[in-house]
C-alpha cells in the first residue's frame, strides 16, 4: 500500500463522499439552507469591525452557491474575489450570484491544498466548511500559508454537540456511527494557535430547530449534502428495522412541544495571520520556525 493510500485510510472523513454529497445537493441547497444563511450573516457581520483598508484579494472558502462571495464583492468592488469549493456543481450555482455586472472568480479546489500563492490573500472567509476536514493543524497551516501577514481569517464550523439527538437515537439501533464527530471549540482554538495565528477570538451559538419527525430531518440533511461522510460509515442503506428503532428512540427520549429538536452547535473563530518567520507548533507542541530563504545570509569565500 502506498503512503498516500495509507494516509487516506487514516482520515476520519471520506473527501470523495463529501464532494459527491454536495455535488448532488447543489441544485436544491439554497431552498433548505436557512441555518447556513443565518450563520453566514452573523459571520459577515464580523467584517464590519475590519479597518477601512481596501483588500486586494478576498477568498470565500467552501463557498457553496456563492452568497458570501457576492456580499464581499459588493463590499469591496475593487478587490479580486475568489469563490472556492470542492464541488463543481456548487460553483455552477455560484455563477448566478456573481452576475455579469459584478463577477467573481470561481475555483474548484480542496481546502487542504489551495491553488493560491503564498502570502497572497487579505481576507479569508469560510462558512461551515472546515468541519469536513479532520486534520485541523494541517488545514490552518495551509490557510496561514496563503494569507498575507496581518491578514484576517474568519471561520465558522459545526461543533461536537451538533445533531447529538440524532447520534444518540441511532446509537440505540446500530453500532455503526451515523453522525460525524466535529471538533470542539478548544480543538479549533488550539489548531489556530499551533499554526501561529495571532489573537484568536472564538464564540459559539446553539440553534435548536424542531422537526415533525425523523424522516423530515433526514430529508433536510440529504438536501443540504450534510450526510454521513465518515470512512467508517455503513456503505449500505440503513434498513427499515434500524431506522424504525432510531425513530422510536428519538420519539421516546426527545419529543417536546410537538416536535423533535435537533441541535446545531456553531463555532465562530477569527484571527490574524502572523508575521513572516513566526513559529508553527508541531504535533508535540514544539515551535518550528520557517525562515524565508532570501533572509538566510550567504557567506562567500
Amino acid at each position: 500500500m502506498t503512503a498516500e493510500k495509507q494516509k487516506a485510510m487514516n482520515e476520519v472523513f471520506d473527501t470523495r463522499q463529501v464532494r459527491r454529497a454536495f455535488s448532488r445537493s447543489a441544485g436544491h441547497y439554497e431552498a433548505a439552507a436557512a441555518l447556513q444563511r443565518e450563520v453566514e450573516a452573523r459571520l459577515l457581520e464580523s467584517l464590519e469591525y475590519l479597518e477601512d483598508n481596501q483588500p486586494q484579494v478576498v477568498v470565500d472558502l467552501g463557498s457553496g452557491p456563492g452568497r458570501a462571495a457576492a456580499a464581499m464583492r459588493k463590499r469591496w468592488p475593487r478587490a479580486r474575489t475568489l469563490a472556492l469549493d470542492i464541488a463543481l456543481p456548487m460553483l455552477r450555482q455560484a455563477r448566478k450570484q456573481a452576475g455579469w455586472w459584478r463577477p467573481f472568480d470561481r475555483i474548484c479546489a480542496d481546502a487542504r491544498a489551495l491553488p493560491l500563492a503564498d502570502a497572497s490573500v487579505d481576507v479569508l472567509f469560510s462558512n461551515l466548511c472546515v468541519q469536513w476536514i479532520d486534520d485541523l493543524p494541517a488545514l490552518f497551516a495551509e490557510l496561514r500559508r496563503v494569507l498575507k501577514p496581518g491578514a484576517r481569517l474568519l471561520v465558522s464550523t459545526f461543533g461536537p454537540e451538533t445533531l447529538i439527538e440524532l447520534r444518540d437515537a441511532f446509537a440505540r439501533a446500530d453500532a455503526v456511527p451515523h453522525v460525524s464527530p466535529f471538533a470542539s471549540i478548544g480543538q479549533l482554538g488550539d489548531a489556530m494557535l499551533r499554526a501561529g495565528f495571532k489573537d484568536p477570538v472564538l464564540d459559539r451559538d446553539l440553534f435548536v430547530p424542531g422537526y415533525p419527525d425523523l424522516a423530515a430531518l433526514m430529508r433536510e440533511l440529504r438536501t443540504l449534502g450534510a450526510t454521513n461522510a465518515l470512512r467508517s460509515r455503513r456503505h449500505t442503506l440503513t434498513g427499515r428495522a434500524r431506522f424504525a428503532a432510531a425513530a422510536a428512540a428519538y420519539e421516546t427520549e426527545r419529543r417536546a412541544d410537538g416536535s423533535l429538536p435537533a441541535t446545531w452547535e456553531v463555532i465562530y473563530a477569527q484571527a490574524w495571520a502572523p508575521p513572516p518567520g513566526a513559529p508553527i507548533r508541531d504535533s508535540d507542541g514544539y515551535d518550528v520556525t520557517a525562515v524565508p530563504i532570501d533572509r538566510i545570509p550567504i557567506r562567500r569565500r
